[in-house]
């Protein structure tokens, strides 16, 4: 009896597992998108941001109280998004959408949202943000969004997920202080998205290999926090990055996504943005 009672409970484990579908987190992000339009873009970033959220300024900081002093009316609806990829935990409380933004007719670029699932069921963004490209992209708002395949395969808990992670951030991190390019090798998927230049999102080897090589030879890593899926499946990672480029120091943060497949823990999508050099004073 006790056999049929385990039999039955990890079955309903699967089913539910695989009830998990980057729909949720599309339509997340389609409900986002149209705040902004409907209320305008502060008003909507502030309905749809968890309370724990953040964004890159100068350090990352909590969204919601970047947002407080941003007055809603008169409503700016010149920023406009769509998703065309997404992923989502086998838990399905954990979950990343990304896409081109307009700004106007004249400013481009490319998001990252991070979602989770709150208590009440709703999903809220615990992270965004991206970079400005040169051109607009070729995908439009009637792009049917591509999904990332489920995890092939699950640390069991989002406590080990986290831990696994932190060891291969640490590695990354070590290899990056004296190649960059180099220590990605071991990490990217056939299938990651790479972004944080003025060109498009890397997509593709060849891509991936180009917007690497528009980064520094050598970059400073240092992981400041994130979170990792109930299933242990999925983790989203963010921290400090610097570098020197023509004998210039520069500063930045990146936001990554990890998945566990049958191989191990391998990256899914990198992005760094830079920090702008503090204005001199007037």
């Amino acid at each position: 009896m006790r056999g049929l009672l385990v039999l039955a409970m990890t079955a309903a484990l699967t089913a539910q597992a695989a009830a998990a579908t980057p729909d949720d987190v599309i339509a997340a992000e389609r409900a986002f998108a149209a705040d902004g339009q409907k209320l305008g873009w502060i008003a909507a970033f502030k309905r749809h941001a968890a309370a724990d959220a953040i964004v890159f300024r100068d350090a990352p900081i909590n969204a919601q109280q970047s947002l407080a002093d941003q007055p809603d009316e008169p409503a700016d609806r010149s920023l406009k998004w769509w998703p065309i990829f997404a992923g989502v935990a086998q838990s399905g409380e954990l979950g990343f959408t990304t896409g081109p933004f307009t700004v106007g007719d004249k400013g481009f670029g490319h998001y990252f949202t991070v979602w989770a699932k709150q208590r009440d069921g709703s999903w809220r963004w615990i992270f965004d943000g991206g970079p400005r490209n040169a051109a607009k992209s070729p995908f439009g708002p009637e792009t049917t969004p591509l999904h990332l395949p489920l995890a092939t395969a699950a640390a069991g808990s989002a406590e080990r997920a986290w831990s696994d992670v932190g060891a291969a951030e640490a590695a990354l991190a070590k290899a990056a202080a004296t190649n960059a390019q180099a220590a990605y090798a071991p990490f990217l998927s056939n299938d990651a998205r790479v972004m944080g230049s003025p060109e498009q999102p890397a997509t593709t080897a060849e891509a991936r290999r180009a917007e690497l090589g528009r980064r520094a030879a050598a970059i400073t890593f240092r992981q400041l926090g994130g979170r990792a899926s109930q299933a242990g499946d999925l983790a989203f990672t963010y921290g400090a990055a610097s570098w020197s480029r023509d004998g210039q120091e520069r500063r930045g943060h990146y936001a990554r996504i990890w998945q566990k497949r049958a191989e191990g823990w391998v990256l899914v999508f990198d992005e760094i943005l830079l920090v702008p050099p503090a204005r001199p004073a007037q």
